[in-house]
């Protein structure tokens, strides 16, 4: 933030500044992370019996409500200053700034996504994305900063305006995919369905009679019911509760969701 903030200036490039204001945003959504991260794996207590794992959600919703209002007003400087319609093309150098931006939040956005995807962390992986987001802006203002040092220096403040949109689109989807979160939504198809072979090949499982899961942060709260055989002895329904759920736990390579499972007897004669 500071290096392309001060090379911004330096330089006189309209579009380095935005991504410099960009980047401090990310400063802010990664202390809310971190934040985030550390409430979230509090041990569950009286008032939060499930943990308090959709703090992540939260997070994230904070995260694309930063990125939203900080584009939003970018995009209105970016398109006051293009009306204006006097420019100065802005110093070469400036391009180093824009360069070096590209590679340094790629590699940030690759490294957290690989801890996201591990540890199954919503949080993490919007930070990830906002990384991603500072990126491909950066690509936005190298290309403006080419065509502005070149003798076209409408590009810099257009380059802003681009810019501006690229990150207030991303912000909404961090948005929405976190009011999702919050409202118990469903983890996504492939899960449940991956879910629901474990069930069906695990032993003594006659049927299924229903499956249905939310998604609690970075862990999962799974209810299944399912049809055994109705001779079985108490002691011989927890042997294939207890088998399913390690089952299940051991596939998705998960030991923090909860899964309750219902057994119902069913006449096999």
């Amino acid at each position: 933030m500071i290096f392309k903030g001060g090379l911004g200036i330096m330089t006189g490039s309209a579009a380095l500044v935005a991504d410099a204001f960009h980047s401090g945003a990310d400063v802010i959504a990664a202390i809310v992370t971190m934040i985030s991260m550390r409430i979230a794996h509090s041990p569950a207590d009286s008032d939060h019996a499930y943990g308090h794992g959709k703090i992540q959600f939260l997070s994230s919703f904070l995260v694309g409500i930063i990125l939203a209002v900080g584009a939003f007003f970018l995009l209105i400087n970016s398109v006051l200053t293009v009306m204006k319609g006097s420019y100065e093309p802005p110093n070469r150098i400036a391009v180093l700034g824009a360069v070096l931006s590209i590679i340094a939040n790629e590699i940030m956005f690759r490294d957290q996504r690989c801890v996201a995807t591990e540890l199954n962390s919503p949080a993490i992986m919007a930070n990830a994305w906002d990384n991603r987001s500072d990126a491909i802006s950066s690509a936005g203002v190298l290309i403006g900063l080419l065509f502005a040092t070149f003798g076209y220096p409408i590009a810099d403040p257009l380059a802003s305006v681009a810019l501006s949109l690229v990150v207030l689109h991303i912000g909404f989807e961090l948005i929405l995919d976190s009011i999702k979160g919050l409202m118990d939504s469903t983890p996504d198809a492939e899960k449940m369905e991956q879910i629901y072979r474990i069930t069906k090949r695990s032993p003594g499982i006659l049927e299924i009679i229903y499956l249905r899961a939310r998604v609690m942060g970075d862990a999962l709260h799974v209810v299944l019911s399912v049809g055994v055989d109705g001779r079985l002895k108490v002691y011989e329904g927890d042997l294939i509760v207890d088998v399913l759920k390690n089952n299940i736990l051991r596939e998705l390579e998960d030991n923090k969701s909860e899964i309750q499972i219902y057994l119902t007897p069913i006449d096999v004669d």
